[in-house]
């Protein structure tokens, strides 16, 4: 499925840089993008001077951050016709995080939920036209049948598209930013068979409730859902 129908998440994290450390926040910014799977494992980033314009920044900049994350592993230039920057495949994978602090676990799990279930009951609350209504769906459906290696980064798109369909551009910032946080702890554990059916059981019931047009269960159906990884990320982490 194309990845365009994000167009709230993707200027959110194409969005120009605040001023101050650019080749940081540049690098940072990149990292979410990755984290959050905007542009795939073996995709290509978009052409150095696009990225100079949307962050709002030199193409020296973008081109330092570009190569800070090659010599890390995270992305690999190719030369050529069919050349260009793209997300390594596989990623490098994170070291464990040892024991999080319990206050800033917390925290942001509580954002999580206010964020994410608040998403899925303004989304259930607006009438929602057939294009959007399908690709809701297909993005349910993408996450079902990924491969494990794929998963969560259909997961994350799946989450973002709630995120963008409750209709508050503002609300897709704050979301992307805590799912990003999210995703760098969850990167660091394996998934595990059974604990993915049971997501994928529960992502029907939110996406099902939000398409029928009821926001009390698409709230409630999405805080369940969000308790089972709160259980995983605690238990791991602290």
């Amino acid at each position: 499925m194309s990845e365009a129908p994000l167009r709230e998440v993707r200027r959110v994290v194409y969005r120009p840089l605040r001023e101050g450390n650019a080749l940081e926040d540049t690098v940072a910014r990149l990292v979410q993008t990755i984290r959050l799977g905007v542009v795939a494992p073996a995709e290509s980033l978009p052409p150095e001077r696009e990225l100079a314009a949307l962050y709002g920044v030199s193409r020296d900049t973008v081109r330092e951050a570009i190569r800070e994350l090659a010599d890390t592993g995270f992305l690999v230039r190719r030369r050529g016709r069919y050349g260009g920057t793209f997300v390594a495949d596989p990623l490098p994978q994170p070291p464990p995080p040892g024991v999080v602090p319990v206050a800033e676990l917390e925290d942001v799990l509580g954002l999580r939920r206010v964020v994410e279930a608040g998403a899925a009951r303004e989304a259930a609350a607006r009438t929602l036209d057939p294009e959007i209504r399908a690709q809701l769906w297909e993005r349910h459906e993408a996450a079902t049948g990924a491969s494990p290696a794929d998963y969560r980064r259909l997961d994350t798109l799946l989450h973002l598209t709630i995120a963008e369909i409750a209709g508050i551009p503002s609300l897709v910032e704050i979301a992307a930013d805590n799912r990003a946080r999210v995703n760098a702890w969850l990167d660091t554990f394996p998934l595990l068979p059974r604990n993915i059916e049971h997501s994928n059981a529960q992502h029907e019931t939110i996406v099902t409730a939000i398409l029928a047009g009821r926001p009390e269960a698409a709230e409630a159906a999405t805080l369940e859902h969000l308790a089972g990884s709160e259980a995983l990320l605690r238990g791991f982490l602290t």
